[in-house]
């Protein structure tokens, strides 16, 4: 793996693609959690102490016509100033003559932020002159902004062209490989993949391509009663794809042959309505009257999972367990993270990846007592699926 250590910085500028996509308040342009930010500031700060200067680029939000205030980069710049405990200089554009006269007189040790990539419709595009253009701000090329390594974006991908013998992960991208691998390829068995949210659609491939690489899965979350009526349970109101229904029963069959152990809800919070304050109850989850939707696994449930998890030794963790947002429904997916706090300090593997997975562990505030916390969460999901990420595949490519 071409890493920050495999490369001599020393008088070089490294333009090093972040992603600082971070949540900003809508009237104060205040950062609301600046968790990406602060995962990348190991790899500015080591590009710093080898004697180099750093050229940052990101994109922050999704522009529809050009520039747009709301959605600049100026607006972060003093907290990563905080953040690197040194002035970051600004740029209004990322590819003027201003910028290029900055980043080209870049004294060593300094930072220089660029302008949002998105300003130009060309970087989503992968357009090949905007990422040539982009490419003179650095004698070195480090992709360290995994939760866009998905998309052939200029920036992300195309751009690696330009520096054939000179490029390379950041510390992120290195840890956000190493430690899905561990999953994948690495774990010390059993492995168990613990699979949540809305739909099953959107997991169906994950859950195939993880077939073959654990030893159980759970399912939970609003797609679990894609399997239970498959299996020909009643779920009244709850969340189904009809269209899914057949590609359920599959995977059952699929994993009965691949020995995988599949565990679904035995039971379920209930409620009359999708609203916090709607009456609840807990039955079996093959039993939901009519008119009533699941929207919590229960007690049972949490008891079977728990068992699952603790007798695992690497754990992947993707998606809720239900409608965490509203506290009603939150108790399941709650029980799952501190289960999974409960088996890393028994020295198990444990990786969460997928925004709702890491919102509800950084709501409970378990982060630190989490092996590994995704900060990709498309980029994770399509890695998961075993599809060739463009991001790291430019950086591997000779």
């Amino acid at each position: 793996m071409k890493t920050l250590k495999t490369i001599d910085f020393k008088n070089k500028r490294a333009l090093i693609r972040v992603d600082f996509n971070v949540p900003l308040d809508k009237t104060t342009y205040e950062i609301n959690d600046d968790t990406r930010m602060r995962a990348a500031i190991p790899s500015i700060q080591y590009v710093i102490d080898q004697g180099g200067s750093v050229v940052l680029m990101s994109h922050l939000g999704r522009p529809k016509e050009g520039p747009d205030e709301k959605y600049s980069l100026n607006h972060i710049v003093d907290h990563l100033s905080k953040l690197m405990n040194k002035k970051v200089l600004f740029v209004e554009d990322c590819i003027s003559q201003k910028a290029f006269d900055l980043s080209s007189s870049l004294p060593n040790g300094e930072i220089l932020l660029l302008e949002n990539l998105r300003f130009y419709k060309e970087e989503e595009k992968g357009d090949l002159s905007f990422a040539e253009k982009l490419s003179k701000h650095g004698d070195i090329y480090v992709n360290d902004a995994f939760g866009t390594a998905h998309r052939a974006h200029a920036s992300t991908a195309i751009i690696a062209n330009y520096f054939p013998n000179n490029k390379c992960f950041g510390f992120l991208m290195e840890a956000e490989i190493e430690n899905i691998e561990k999953v994948l390829n690495n774990g010390e068995k059993p492995i168990c993949a613990i699979i949540g949210g809305a739909k099953v659609s959107s997991k169906i491939s994950i859950i195939e391509h993880l077939m073959d690489k654990v030893n159980s899965i759970i399912i939970g979350g609003g797609m679990a009663f894609t399997f239970i009526k498959a299996k020909g349970g009643e779920v009244g109101a709850s969340l189904i794809e009809e269209d899914q229904l057949h590609k359920a029963l599959q995977i059952l069959e699929i994993a009965k042959e691949k020995n995988v152990k599949i565990l679904l809800p035995i039971d379920c919070v209930i409620a009359d309505r999708f609203d916090n304050n709607a009456s609840k109850k807990t039955v079996d989850i093959n039993q939901i009257p009519n008119s009533w939707m699941g929207l919590d696994i229960s007690e049972k449930t949490i008891k079977l999972f728990n068992e699952e998890i603790m007798k695992s030794k690497t754990i992947l963790w993707n998606g809720p367990m239900g409608v965490f947002e509203m506290d009603s429904f939150s108790f399941g997916t709650k029980s799952i993270a501190l289960s999974l706090v409960e088996a890393t300090k028994k020295e198990a593997f444990t990786l969460v990846g997928g925004g709702d997975s890491v919102s509800a562990i950084n709501q409970y505030n378990l982060a630190d007592q989490i092996s590994y916390i995704s900060t990709g969460g498309g980029a994770m999901l399509e890695y998961l699926e075993g599809i060739e990420l463009p991001g790291i595949k430019a950086i591997n490519q000779k």
